[in-house]
């Protein structure tokens, strides 16, 4: 590490704020889950834009790279140095201001480092909803947010990441900041820039800042769980809440019966919503801005889909207490499945009508690993075709099968016509199976992106993209 470099930057923002100790350095390291580890030169914490310039122009002065860090939840190795010790943490978690709100407008400015959860409770505070919400927001950052463009919970009512944006701030490779924070829903005025850095995971610029788009609160709320056979049955269901209540549907989810039990099972005062195990459960929620009269129309669904037995059980949440335990079976399988081993998770999209045969692939997959102890929980959000396809190996499972499990979903998911990253980006993990499925024209296209806005490759080099696509 260049000593100038680390002079310079203790003079642009603070020797304090500048980290080099692995006692310091130690938790920018590795990823929430701790599945991947690296090792840092130096933690750069720069509290303002213009901070973050100073470094980037430093870094480009010297040739130093830069990994861009949230609040380091991501899943696939992309927000953590790599193992040479050559790499240097910029973490945004010091800009952490809501800078301003207008509930009139729909829109807040939030920095990057601005945890999720305080986001939502700003905007619910003037009255209003910010719709991203996923199992990490009380740690995650809305930097890490607009990096991996987030899908989350609710993507089938209220879109990804990029949907909720209407400005960023970002700093570009050598210091210079590009101001894009227009809170306008219109603006043709030439290329949408901002698109370029949502979901470019930090490669292409660090992101300062973002105007956000506000939506109204729903007064009313409806939470359902059903049992069901199958999941054709799970799609089918699908199909008549969608003619029934359209875009009022916030979420739709999926759940294997062994996903449910193990969380059942493995979490404190959860239980099962219905009376016995199923093959298959389906989370549902709607809701609208009127006061009443949503209940009475869940009702009448559940009546007709009952008559024509596309479900086997179900019960809708009575208060607040109901719903939070369907949530929490929801989101808590991968925190019990962690007491049967390694989990090796996975994020794909279908299309909807190719669930039940990505899914029954799965079952045949699930049989032929039974003899290695290997567990398959499949779960996700089927209103918009994306799974997570988890896999729970044992202890002392060999690490060279995680390619092989891997290999074999995403071939499955390439005959379907669908993509091996939904929701989770791209990082280290799945760079090289991207790559081996994008077209020529795609990788060379990206690559030329990359190096006109990151010329040396000093931005999170081999996240996203494989160096030889990144260096002229």
């Amino acid at each position: 590490m260049h000593d100038t470099f680390l002079a310079g930057c203790r003079s642009a923002i603070g020797a304090e704020h500048v980290w080099t100790e692995t006692a310091d350095t130690l938790r920018f390291a590795h990823d929430f889950w701790d599945q991947y580890r690296g090792r840092a030169a130096a933690v750069l914490r720069p509290g303002s834009t213009a901070e973050v310039a100073a470094v980037l122009a430093l870094a480009s002065q010297h040739g130093v790279a830069i990994v861009p860090q949230a609040g380091n939840t991501g899943l696939v190795n992309g927000g953590v140095p790599d193992a040479s010790g050559n790499q240097v943490v910029l973490s945004v978690e010091r800009l952490d201001r809501i800078r301003a709100i207008d509930p009139a407008g729909d829109y807040l400015i939030a920095e990057a480092g601005c945890i999720l959860d305080n986001v939502q409770a700003a905007a619910a505070g003037a009255g209003r909803l910010f719709p991203l919400a996923m199992g990490s927001s009380g740690s995650c950052r809305i930097g890490g947010n607009l990096a991996t463009n987030a899908g989350g919970l609710n993507v089938l009512r209220y879109g990804m990441t990029r949907e909720l944006v209407l400005g960023l701030e970002v700093v570009l490779h050598d210091g210079t900041i590009l101001d894009l924070l227009r809170p306008i829903r219109k603006d043709n005025t030439g290329y949408d820039l901002k698109q370029l850095f949502i979901g470019s995971e930090g490669t292409l610029g660090v992101v300062t800042a973002a105007v956000l788009r506000l939506m109204a609160q729903p007064r009313e709320r409806v939470t359902i769980w059903l049992a069901v056979e199958t999941p054709q049955h799970a799609v089918s269901l699908f199909r008549t809440c969608r003619s029934r209540f359209g875009e009022l549907i916030s979420a739709f989810e999926i759940i294997s019966s062994e996903g449910v039990e193990i969380a059942v099972n493995g979490l404190p005062g959860v239980r099962r919503p219905v009376g016995d195990p199923a093959p298959w459960h389906v989370l549902i929620e709607v809701a609208w801005t009127f006061t009443e009269g949503l209940r009475g129309q869940v009702d009448a669904m559940l009546e007709d889909i009952l008559a024509q037995a596309l479900c086997l059980d179900g019960t809708v949440a009575e208060n607040e207490a109901q719903r939070a335990n369907m949530w929490r079976l929801r989101e808590g399988q991968s925190e019990s499945a962690r007491a049967f081993g390694y989990i090796l998770r996975s994020d794909v999209a279908v299309a909807i009508a190719d669930i039940p045969e990505l899914l029954a692939w799965v079952e045949e997959r699930q049989a032929t690993l039974a003899g290695l102890g290997i567990r398959i929980l499949p779960f996700g959000h089927i209103g918009d075709g994306n799974l997570h396809v988890n896999f729970v190996l044992p202890p002392g499972t060999d690490t060279g099968l995680h390619a092989e499990l891997l290999q074999g979903l995403y071939d499955q998911v390439d005959r379907l016509g669908g993509s091996i990253s939904a929701e989770h980006g791209v990082g280290r993990a799945k760079r090289d199976a991207v790559s081996q499925r994008k077209s020529a024209a795609s990788r060379h296209l990206s690559g030329r992106i990359k190096r006109a806005l990151d010329p040396d490759n000093l931005l999170n080099p081999g996240v996203v993209l494989a160096p030889e696509e990144s260096v002229p």
